[in-house]
């Protein structure tokens, strides 16, 4: 075989090797190695398992048929979801302005961190009675404590964002004229932004979490209430679907907020 032929071999097997490489890089960023890789581990724990302890994915899936055939799964998503939006968008909307209005006044700031620093380390599900009987067992109670879920994360972090921007941002902004709303519309909220964005992703999974406790105690219809209702039954494969569909639902709402991020905050440097 001449040196030709040799290097012709060499250089189809570093395209073979780059391919392969592409592919597996490719399959790494779906996830789907990892979706893969829990199924397995998840199938062979429950092999292992009885079945009242640890139903397999394929009994959870049977589960799901079962619960979604006559439309109630669907049903308590659409109620969990819709009161989950409510609360955490609500909770942006109150949060974001706090959390710039006590990030830009220090009298403000010295008066209030010491409170929300008090306060966000109790954790929501510790106000269920007492949401209860302030706004009753409707739907005013759950989005309320999903609003407090919410609002002390986005606070913070919205907080943290108006501490980290560079004081000579703001004297170079004064010095060319601009007035306290043109600094706080143009240097202040996009410099904040990254962090701002960062809150609301974290504070969805605090969302879900408040949303879980309180259909388990005042509820007759949702996710949380299905996993409750199951226990009584002893049907472990229903509240593996709760648990799933939970995070199947926490999963598309991260990645659909993510996209937003990334096609209309991407100049701000927002990491979605």
């Amino acid at each position: 075989m001449n040196s030709i032929a040799q290097t012709e071999i060499i250089k189809g097997n570093i395209q073979v090797k780059k391919r392969s490489f592409r592919v597996g890089n490719k399959l790494l960023k779906t996830g789907l190695i990892s979706w893969v890789g829990l199924l397995a581990i998840w199938t062979i724990a429950a092999h292992f398992s009885d079945p009242q302890f640890l139903p397999s994915p394929l009994a959870t899936l049977q589960a799901a048929i079962v619960l979604g055939s006559d439309g109630s799964l669907f049903v308590y998503m659409g109620y969990s979801f819709a009161r989950v939006l409510a609360g955490w968008v609500l909770g942006n909307l109150v949060a974001i302005p706090i959390g710039l209005f006590i990030g830009t006044n220090k009298v403000v700031r010295s008066l209030f961190e010491p409170i929300l620093n008090f306060v966000r380390f109790i954790p929501p599900l510790a106000f269920i009675t007492l949401f209860m009987m302030w706004f009753g067992i409707g739907e005013q109670s759950k989005v309320f404590l999903i609003m407090y879920a919410t609002f002390f994360v986005v606070t913070i972090n919205t907080l943290t964002g108006v501490l980290s921007i560079s004081e000579d941002k703001i004297r170079s902004a004064k010095s060319m004229g601009a007035t306290s709303v043109q600094i706080l519309l143009h240097v202040i909220v996009p410099a904040a932004l990254p962090y701002i964005f960062t809150g609301a992703r974290l504070a969805m999974g605090s969302s879900f979490m408040a949303i879980v406790g309180a259909e388990m105690v005042a509820a007759n219809q949702g996710v949380g209430f299905m996993i409750w209702n199951a226990r009584l039954y002893f049907q472990t494969d229903w509240i593996f679907v709760g648990l799933v569909v939970l995070g199947l639902m926490g999963f598309c709402m991260d990645r659909a907020f993510g996209f937003f991020g990334k096609k209309v905050l991407n100049r701000y440097n927002v990491i979605s």
